[in-house]
Formats: C-alpha cells, structure tokens, sequence
C-alpha cells in the first residue's frame, strides 16, 4: 500500500499542502492514506510523521513529494529511512524520482548515507580542534565551578571545625550533592577526632 506524507512550515494559510496532495494522488496514494503536519521540519515532535510511521507495515511505501518535506537534516532524514527499512517499509521521493525499491534508489540512499557519515567526522574534528585551539588560549570548556576557590577552603575550615554539612549548605547556598562532588574532587576528608 501507498502511504503519503506532506508537511507545510507555517499553520496560517500563506502555504498549502495542496500542491503536494496532488502530486501524491497523482502517483497513485490514496488521499484516506495522506498524513500531514504544519510545523517546521526541525521540529521533532510532528504528529501527523508519527502517525504516518506508526500506520504503516512490512510491504507499504511511504511517498513524500520532496526528500525535505520529511527530514530537517540529511541525517534525520537517513535515519527515517532506516527505521522504516529495517520494518520492510519502502521509500520514495517524487521531485527527486527516489525510489528504494530500485537499485538506483538504493544507490543514492547510500551515497547519502556515506555523505552523513563524513559531515558527522568533519563536525567531530572540528568540534576538537576547537576545543584543542581554547584550551591554548588558556580556555577550559564545561560548566563553571559553583564554588570559588575561596568557598572551598571556607567550607572546609567550617567542617574541620566540627560544622554539619547541612549547616555549611545553608550558609553557602549550596546543594549537597553540590558540596559531596566538591569535597570528592578536591580529596577532602573529615578529619579524625581523638
């Protein structure tokens, strides 16, 4: 069975799913077996997509109109196609003339796949390089410290004074976890009474 999915970016009415509905009905989709969302494709959370891939089953064929209407990037986009594979689901794309039903669909699908695979590694390198060029820079990535340096030796001149840590959380507005991870990282330990 032939199953159709159409999404238009805006809810109001400058854009129509119309021209896509006739190209679908046209390549012999049922319009009872249409989904269609109005929402941006980066949007992860589209009802009618969801609906759509739940439906359908081992043998059907999903049929987009273009490869953009159903993903938001190459990647996600392999990935649907994928997931409705590895379910015995085919794909096609009507303005590319896509078909994984054929080899040269399946040729292309792979191609994409490849080109996904090599944008994930250049994206990687330079996240590293990057990081690699602040860390020269006297840069550190992650998330401040909550406490300074000052706190710290504050916080355990109060616990070596016999303070509770539920004392030194409230004083300092801290968390307790907060403060645990803290006197971890440093190697603090309570000191022992005779």
């Amino acid at each position: 069975m032939l199953v159709g999915y159409m999404r238009v970016s805006s809810s109001d009415d400058r854009q129509s799913v119309a021209l896509q509905c006739d190209a679908l009905v046209a390549a012999g989709v049922d319009e009872r077996h249409i989904y269609s969302d109005k929402a941006s494709g980066a949007r992860d959370d589209r009802p009618g997509l969801k609906a759509c891939i739940e439906y359908m089953k081992w043998g059907d064929t999903l049929v987009v109109w273009k490869l953009d209407r159903l993903g938001r990037s190459l990647p996600h986009l392999l990935a649907i196609v994928e997931d409705l594979r590895s379910r015995g689901v085919a794909f096609r794309s009507l303005t590319e003339s896509m078909d994984t039903q054929t080899p040269h669909g399946e040729l292309l699908f792979s191609f994409f796949g490849a080109l996904a695979q090599y944008e994930r590694a250049l994206t990687r390198e330079r996240v590293i390089a990057g990081l690699a060029a602040a860390r020269r820079r006297g840069r550190r990535g992650g998330r401040p410290p909550t406490l300074t340096t000052e706190q710290i030796e504050q916080i355990t001149a109060a616990l070596a004074a016999g303070a509770s840590k539920a004392s030194v959380c409230r004083t300092f507005k801290v968390a307790r976890s907060t403060l645990i991870d803290t006197l971890a990282r440093i190697g603090w330990s309570s000191p022992i009474r005779v």
